[in-house]
């Protein structure tokens, strides 16, 4: 069958250059052509089009924090990999850098094998993943030029969960061990010894309910992991990407880091940016709400959210990704009812980060900014670009035609993230992904899927 030629007319491109009026050609799985002021209409003839007048053009956006299909040490997360793409492409992503994770006794590449076990063949958005390395040893060491050669550039390790932790040698031998690639290690900062003796102290005092888990990680425990993370950096010479910073402490662990010369990258998530601790003390569900926004690092003082907002509009943030990780209130989180330590850690938020970034900001970033922040951010550091990131002739044809008009409320009730409810339930959105291609097939329009699959893994180098 013929390739039907996609002409995107009308809108505003944002493009590397800038943003200007023009036409967007998709041919197959690559952008064709971008087109300042448009094509003439005998160039038309014979193409599909779509005219998106009044609409912003982006690349797709690019989550690089989900934890898709996943088991966490405490139960199963709720979205599969054709859950969470698909809602993810709903909202705008065409792209997420999912974790595959390395359990104790397991190879990386027993791990690189499940996880495209689980994705291959169900995505609607493109997927890339990162490694988590859980089990540092020889045999270990000897696969990192395996997953270069399977297309992973970026790692991870855990400062915290003792099922999943590696120590303060192991992760300087990892650095060691990417660095000679210029790979990038991400590492959840939080000291995870800290956070084991304050779970007991504080459930000790009787606190039971999910007040304790902010409690129990204050942002001490992960401004002195962000700082040991930066020495380590500093030490080997390697690239880190500091995921999910959650307080003002441990920003400005990094911001002394760069100082000295660390290459150090910022990621944070709207929950950090949007919403603070008293979101803990909420009682509806039978007194368990807070349960809801469990998740590690917890929810922080508006002192922190006031900084990390300040640190976005400086451009110190690289990346604004969601660390999904979707659990049900019900039959899931509600398992630890009588004691906070019990409840799995994790939200969802793949599918409504473009329109929560957008609106909050929408006063102060232009969408330059925001492409930057969802997108080409990204795919800088994590070797997709311009593959990816770019609205571009070369670049694959991955594009979010974005409507800045549209207003919508977001709500569990119409989300097609798998889980049964969302952090944002109520919260007004400005601004709706019109629509939405993966490989230059149309995934979804106005926010509904329209039932194609066409995601593949991405190699990246």
């Amino acid at each position: 069958m013929a390739t039907v030629t996609k002409v995107l007319r009308g809108g505003s491109l944002v493009t590397p250059e800038g943003v200007f009026a023009g036409d967007v050609v998709l041919e197959g799985q690559r952008i064709a052509d971008v087109v300042p002021g448009g094509l003439d209409a005998a160039q038309l003839d014979g193409c599909e089009v779509f005219d998106v007048a009044g609409c912003w053009v982006f690349p797709g956006f690019i989550d690089a924090h989900t934890h898709m299909q996943c088991w966490t040490g405490m139960d199963w997360t709720a979205d599969s990999f054709e859950t969470g793409t698909r809602a993810a492409a709903c909202g705008g992503t065409t792209t997420i850098v999912d974790y595959a994770t390395q359990d104790r006794g397991m190879t990386l590449t027993q791990a690189l094998d499940a996880w495209h076990e689980r994705a291959d063949g169900t995505c609607t958005a493109n997927y890339a993943f990162h490694m988590a390395i859980a089990d540092w040893n020889e045999h270990t060491r000897q696969e990192i030029d395996l997953m270069r050669d399977a297309g992973i550039t970026s790692f991870k390790t855990y400062f915290a969960y003792d099922h999943l932790r590696l120590d303060d040698a192991q992760t300087m031998e990892v650095l060691e061990a990417i660095k000679p690639f210029d790979g990038i290690l991400c590492v959840h900062c939080e000291n995870g010894t800290l956070v084991n003796e304050l779970q007991r102290r504080v459930f000790e005092r009787g606190i039971t309910g999910p007040e304790g888990h902010p409690l129990s990680r204050p942002d001490e425990c992960e401004a002195e992991a962000i700082g040991r993370l930066m020495y380590l950096s500093h030490l080997t010479g390697a690239r880190v990407n500091v995921v999910h910073c959650s307080t003002e402490l441990g920003l400005e662990e990094v911001r002394a880091a760069r100082e000295h010369g660390v290459r150090a990258m910022l990621e944070t998530c709207p929950q950090y940016l949007l919403l603070d601790d008293t979101r803990y003390l909420e009682r509806g569900e039978d007194g368990f709400a807070g349960a809801k926004y469990v998740m590690s690092p917890p929810l922080r003082k508006p002192t922190d959210v006031a900084a990390l907002r300040r640190a976005v509009l400086a451009g110190e943030v690289d990346q604004i990704s969601t660390d999904h990780c979707s659990f049900n209130l019900h039959g899931q989180k509600d398992r630890g009812r009588a004691d906070f330590r019990k409840i799995p850690n994790g939200g969802p938020g793949v599918e409504h980060r473009p329109a929560l970034v957008m609106t909050t900001f929408e006063d102060d970033l232009g969408p330059m900014e925001f492409c930057r922040l969802l997108s080409t951010g990204a795919a800088r550091e994590f070797g997709m670009y311009p593959r990816k990131g770019a609205l571009a002739a070369g670049s694959d044809a991955d594009v979010c035609v974005w409507d800045p008009a549209a207003r919508w409320t977001i709500g569990a009730a119409t989300q097609h993230q798998a889980v049964d409810y969302t952090p944002y339930e109520g919260f007004e959105a400005h601004g709706r992904a019109r629509l939405v291609f993966v490989g230059g097939e149309l995934v979804a329009r106005d926010g509904e899927p329209t039932g194609a699959k066409p995601g593949t893994y991405v190699a990246r180098s």
